[in-house]
């Protein structure tokens, strides 16, 4: 006994936390991070957020936790009796004494395997052109018909059909219902896309659902179906799974959304964008009209002063017409000048050679052609001042002088002659001509005429 603590005193002791800092030390420094599989146990997810379970195979378990900003990224929700790979730093928990895993990632153990397939067929598409720019073909600008590819149930063909409602309700939608997980679901896919690019209806395509694990998105990495998308003829928009899910279709599809949802708001123009682009047209097409009526209105100011007053015309007719009457009394005064002219030289020759006889019968002839010239210049004055007259009495039948005489009247305003009684308004002072003189007058009121 007294040999036991003699020994013992010489050697250095460890407190309880000493020895556990000094586990933990050699634990976390050994193993810093570590691949780890196994089942899955005791599954307990609080309030707090965080996961705690136990990760066990046939002959062993070990705790396990998975704090809330990790297990956000897991891509489907573990239960006890799962397998999964988990990548984790193992951990000592000095206060119980515990060693545990704190979990970094979590995947379902069946992952790797789909995880090396996809990559797989990813290179080898990629390397024959699939996934090449060139080959994308432009999604247009306002669909009118739009054919989705999903499961008729569930959250993706809901939040889509909102979205074209909300954004443009004039697109039309069919809905090609298919299976989205499972060992069919490739083949219903294919089956639906073929069905809806050979009909030539529609103007886009939408391959969509929500998102999933690898495995619940396998049938979107279809080799076949990968090659129906890039052989087909209509827009094939990709929207599988969420923002950070990527599929073997997303890759071949002439454009990836990140959820359905995104796709609906690719595909639908903003119904509030095109009222603004409507309201924006109007206005410009005001504007434009605006000025075609500006122009108009100057060219007919610019032809109105052009107009002449029938006034004028008037006074230039009756100028004309002064004219024309002088001209006819100096042609009947040159002609009767030139008929005594020649009367004279007649009857000069007649006294040179004046038989009596012939005197006689000149004389007879000259009281004959006296005669018939007097008929003639009677005639001639008569037609003339006839067809005098008759102009007389067109110019009367025209000329406002005539119409003032029967007890009409000529109202102006500014000198422009008033036809409506939208020319004038309450207290305009206008200009009434009469017959003998005109009246200055001031507008009480207007009446609008019924029947004109």
């Amino acid at each position: 006994m007294k040999k036991f603590t003699t020994s013992a005193s010489q050697e250095t002791a460890f407190t309880v936390s000493q020895l556990n800092r000094q586990i933990q030390q050699l634990l976390e420094a050994s193993l810093p991070w570590i691949l780890v599989e196994g089942e899955i146990s005791n599954l307990a997810k609080p309030g707090s957020g965080h996961w705690y379970f136990s990760l066990k195979d046939d002959k062993a378990q070990i705790r396990c936790a998975m704090f809330k900003g990790k297990n956000a990224a897991v891509r489907f929700k573990p239960k006890d009796g799962d397998m999964v790979r988990l990548r984790a730093r193992v951990t000592f928990y000095g206060p119980r004494g515990d060693c545990q895993l704190s979990v970094e990632s979590m995947e379902s153990a069946g992952e790797g395997a789909l995880q090396q397939a996809f990559e797989r067929l990813k290179n080898n598409l990629q390397a024959e052109g699939l996934f090449t720019p060139e080959h994308k073909k432009l999604l247009p600008t306002k669909p009118e018909r739009i054919a989705i590819i999903t499961s008729p149930v569930g959250a993706a063909v809901r939040d889509m059909i909102i979205a074209f409602r909300r954004r443009f309700p004039l697109t039309e939608l069919t809905i090609l219902p298919s299976l989205v997980q499972g060992q069919d679901a490739a083949k219903n896919i294919l089956r639906q896309l073929q069905r809806a690019d050979d009909s030539g209806h529609f103007d886009a395509i939408i391959l969509g659902r929500g998102g999933g694990s690898l495995e619940d998105l396998w049938s979107f990495n279809d080799e076949t179906l990968a090659r129906a998308i890039f052989a087909a003829q209509t827009p094939i928009v990709s929207a599988v799974g969420h923002e950070t899910d990527f599929t073997i279709a997303d890759f071949v599809a002439d454009v990836r959304a990140a959820t359905p949802t995104a796709a609906a708001e690719l595909l639908s123009p903003d119904r509030n964008q095109l009222l603004r682009q409507i309201e924006q047209q109007e206005k410009q097409l005001v504007r434009r009209m605006s000025r075609i009526l500006e122009q108009s209105q100057q060219q007919l100011d610019f032809m109105t002063k052009r107009i002449r007053h029938p006034k004028e015309r008037i006074e230039q007719q009756q100028n004309q017409l002064e004219q024309l009457k002088r001209r006819l009394q100096q042609s009947i005064q040159r002609k009767m000048l030139e008929q005594q002219t020649q009367t004279a030289n007649l009857t000069h020759r007649l006294e040179r050679n004046s038989p009596t006889r012939r005197i006689d019968q000149d004389r007879k002839k000259l009281q004959e052609i006296d005669a018939r010239l007097a008929r003639a210049l009677s005639n001639t004055l008569t037609n003339k001042q006839t067809a005098f007259a008759r102009i007389i009495d067109k110019l009367n039948l025209v000329s406002p002088l005539n119409t003032l005489a029967r007890g009409y009247a000529i109202a102006t305003k500014d000198e422009q002659v008033i036809r409506s009684i939208k020319d004038v308004e309450e207290g305009d002072v206008i200009n009434v001509r009469v017959q003998d003189g005109e009246i200055n007058c001031a507008v009480n009121t207007t009446k609008s005429n019924p029947h004109g």
